[in-house]
């Protein structure tokens, strides 16, 4: 059950909890302070990167939004990173398995989807929304999905407590925020190196094709598109 949460640190202070909402991005409201945390059980209309919908039947994934106040200096787009950097830690505690990311916001197990991170910016705040799939049977997960999707339950067999893996999800996040704000990404480098699902990949983005050489500290995709470098700052990705 999510409506309680006792909090590790700063991240679920306070802590805003709905049975149902149309997004936790709205729930959490326009002027968060930095920390709100907004978690429903069901989304009716949740969202997902590039307009897509995201929904999971009530009480079965976790829906959240989190406000963060980046300071002058650092790139707000980069805590779309962090905050997939933080989902796949929380799975890889919650499950005993090795996690990884996908750029830019994908988390991934046994090369399935569980996890993705949608960050807005409003004003001077960026509202990161994080949703995890954790007890989706194989039914109740998208059919239509371009590769298929999976849960913490169908890739480990058994229901997890998802009040868990949210703590720890906001206790990751908090600590992976502090570690961006004082040395920006490069100081997250080595772990981001280390879950990087695409690195030795062919991959097509947004029609440049290349085999993705890792994320650098800006957090762009580095390509080998045959002897030439590429940079890529964002884009729809396919991978074989």
């Amino acid at each position: 059950m999510l409506e309680t949460l006792e909090p590790r640190g700063r991240f679920g202070r306070p802590y805003l909890y709905e049975p149902e909402c149309e997004s936790t991005q709205l729930l959490i409201g326009a002027n968060p302070e930095e920390g709100t945390v907004a978690v429903c059980d069901f989304q009716s209309a949740g969202r997902g990167r590039l307009g897509r919908t995201w929904e999971a039947p009530a009480g079965t994934a976790i829906h959240c939004s989190v406000a963060l106040a980046p300071p002058a200096g650092r790139a707000p787009q980069e805590l779309t990173l962090v905050g997939a950097l933080a989902a796949a830690d929380a799975v890889e505690v919650a499950t005993d398995l090795f996690v990884q990311v996908k750029w830019p916001n994908d988390v991934m197990l046994n090369r399935r989807k569980v996890a993705g991170v949608l960050g807005e910016l409003r004003g001077g705040t960026v509202v990161l929304g994080i949703g995890i799939n954790v007890n989706q049977t194989r039914e109740q997960l998208p059919p239509d999905a371009r590769r298929p999707a999976g849960s913490l339950r169908t890739l480990t067999g058994t229901e997890h407590d998802r009040a868990q893996v949210l703590s720890t999800l906001l206790w990751r996040l908090e600590h992976h925020y502090d570690e961006w704000r004082e040395g920006g990404l490069a100081a997250l480098y080595p772990d981001i190196g280390a879950r990087d699902f695409l690195r030795g990949r062919r991959v097509t983005v947004d029609g440049v094709s290349g085999t993705v050489i890792g994320i650098d500290r800006a957090g762009r995709l580095e390509l080998d598109t045959g002897g030439e470098r590429r940079l890529v700052e964002s884009g729809e990705i396919s991978y074989s």
